[in-house]
């Protein structure tokens, strides 16, 4: 039998010092079909069990009403990342809970700008991939893809996919340092995952990072931030 994400009210109870101490532990609340995912707070919280596992989380969430889950990053980089393996298993969308001013955007008629362009690069470095595709056979056999959580429009939690590569051949280094294992994201682009222009998107320990900062800002100001520290430095 599965049990249900979203609590009764009969069931609530003080959440205990053990369930406490359970580093996999979260306040869930639920408003208007969504589900969202906090740090452990001062409230009254069921303890579930389905929590401390994938495939209980995934039958729990493919069996409730949930339509989508934003998450906390302050859960830090492994919940957040068990969370959105066990939402994308059961088909839900997730996001994280970040600032206005610090979700990417993509306008709908950059979107079409950027899928144009995606859609032409692709075409054209086809051979590029296809020859890839066959070194990597040769020289490094096993899968050719990894996918990697990003975030992406609005704090949405995307697989973006690259060329499997080992940094210790030849063949990974030269591809890492060229950029070519890359390539594969031009097909996140036409999803509408991302953007060939514009900011680049976060890895979910770029969002857990960002969140710890006093005020959250956007990626290029703190990364103008750190280039106008280290130019005081060489200053001083």
């Amino acid at each position: 039998m599965t049990s249900s994400i979203i609590p009764t009210l009969e069931n609530l109870y003080d959440v205990t010092q053990e369930h406490q101490d359970n580093g996999g532990y979260c306040t869930l609340q639920w408003r208007r079909g969504k589900l969202l995912v906090k740090p452990l707070g001062h409230v009254k919280q069921p303890y579930l069990p389905s929590l401390n596992s994938k495939r209980s989380l995934v039958e729990c969430l493919q069996h409730s009403p949930v339509s989508l889950v934003s998450i906390d990053p302050k859960l830090g980089e492994a919940l957040l990342r068990f969370w959105a393996d066990a939402c994308e298993e059961a088909q839900k969308p997730i996001f994280l809970s970040i600032a206005a001013s610090n979700k990417l955007s993509n306008q709908p008629f950059w979107r079409l700008i950027n899928w144009i362009a995606a859609l032409v690069l692709l075409l054209l470095v086809s051979p590029v991939m296809l020859g890839l595709i066959v070194l990597m056979q040769v020289y490094s056999p096993g899968s050719l893809f990894c996918r990697e959580w990003r975030v992406g429009e609005r704090g949405k939690l995307f697989r973006a996919m690259r060329f499997r590569t080992q940094n210790t051949t030849a063949l990974g280094c030269w591809m890492s340092k060229s950029s070519l294992n890359n390539l594969p994201q031009l097909f996140n682009v036409l999803r509408g995952d991302m953007s060939l222009t514009g900011s680049h998107c976060w890895t979910l320990e770029d969002a857990v990072q960002l969140n710890k900062l006093p005020e959250i800002k956007a990626s290029w100001e703190v990364e103008a931030q750190s280039h106008l520290l280290h130019l005081d430095s060489q200053t001083l």
